[in-house]
C-alpha cells in the first residue's frame, strides 16, 4: 500500500484530494495538511511514500517545503498538485526533485493518470532494484515508468474500448520483460486477435515500442512494451 500525504491550504480541496486518493486502488491516505508546517510535522511523525503538494501555501510555498524536505534528508515523492502554471516554477518544480506537475483544475481522471504513473515507477523501481546496478534498458524503464497514462484514451477508432486499453497498459506494466501479443492475450484474458488488434493500434500511435525476437523458425515473433515516453 502507497501512503499519501495530502497538502493543499484550502480544507474542501484537501478533502476532494484525499477522497480521489482513496478510490485508487493500491493508495491511501496517511493524512492531511494546510500548511508547509502542518506538513514537516507530519512527516516527522510518519514518513509517508508520497505527497500532493500544494504550491501555495500561507507559510512557505511548496517548492521551497520541497527543498527543505531535501535538505533534512527526507526522500519522500513529491507530486506538486498546484494552479501555479508560469514556466519558472514547472522547471523549479523539476529542478526541485518534484516527479510530477499537476496544474489545477484537474478531475479524478487527471489525478488517477499520475497515481498510476506513480504506482508504474515503484514497481519499476522495485524489478531492477533487487540487481544493484542497472544497465541502460533498466534506466530507460525507470526514467520511462512515470508517464501520463490517460494519454492512450484519446482517439480510438471505432469499436475499441478505453477499458481494454488501460487493461493492456496494467498488463504490460506489470511485465519484466516485452510480451508477444499471444502472452499479452493471457494476462489480460481477451482474444488473441482483440490483443493483437489493440496491440497495432497503439503501437501505430507510439504508445508501444516493438522488438522481435528471432526463434529457430527465423520467423520473428512480435514483442511489445510501453514506450518510454518523457
Amino acid at each position: 500500500m502507497i501512503d499519501v500525504l495530502v497538502v493543499d491550504d484550502d480544507f474542501h480541496v484537501a478533502e476532494i484530494n484525499a477522497a480521489y486518493v482513496s478510490q485508487v486502488t493500491g493508495f491511501r491516505v496517511a493524512g492531511r495538511a494546510h500548511t508547509a508546517a502542518q506538513a514537516l510535522a507530519a512527516l516527522e511523525r510518519t514518513p509517508v511514500d508520497l505527497v500532493l503538494l500544494d504550491h501555495y501555501l500561507p507559510d512557505e510555498t511548496g517548492l521551497a517545503l520541497v527543498r527543505r524536505l531535501r535538505q533534512l534528508g527526507h526522500r519522500t515523492d513529491v507530486i506538486m498538485v498546484t494552479a501555479a502554471r508560469d514556466v519558472a516554477t514547472v522547471q523549479d518544480a523539476m529542478r526541485s526533485g518534484a516527479l510530477q506537475y499537476l496544474v489545477k483544475p484537474f478531475g479524478f481522471a487527471g489525478l488517477r493518470a499520475k497515481l498510476d504513473g506513480y504506482a508504474a515507477l515503484r514497481r519499476t523501481v522495485e524489478r531492477v532494484g533487487g540487481r544493484g546496478e542497472a544497465g541502460q534498458e533498466q534506466v530507460d524503464r525507470i526514467f520511462g515508468a512515470f508517464r501520463t497514462t490517460d494519454a492512450p484514451h484519446t482517439e480510438l477508432p471505432k469499436g475499441h474500448s478505453a477499458a481494454t486499453v488501460d487493461l493492456l497498459r496494467r498488463v504490460l506494466d506489470a511485465a519484466a520483460r516485452p510480451l508477444s501479443a499471444h502472452e499479452v492475450a493471457e494476462r489480460a484474458g481477451v482474444s488473441r486477435s482483440t490483443a493483437q488488434r489493440y496491440l497495432k493500434h497503439l503501437e501505430r500511435g507510439g504508445h508501444l515500442t516493438l522488438t522481435l525476437k528471432y526463434g529457430d523458425t527465423g520467423r520473428p515473433e512480435h514483442r511489445y512494451h510501453w514506450a518510454r515516453t518523457p
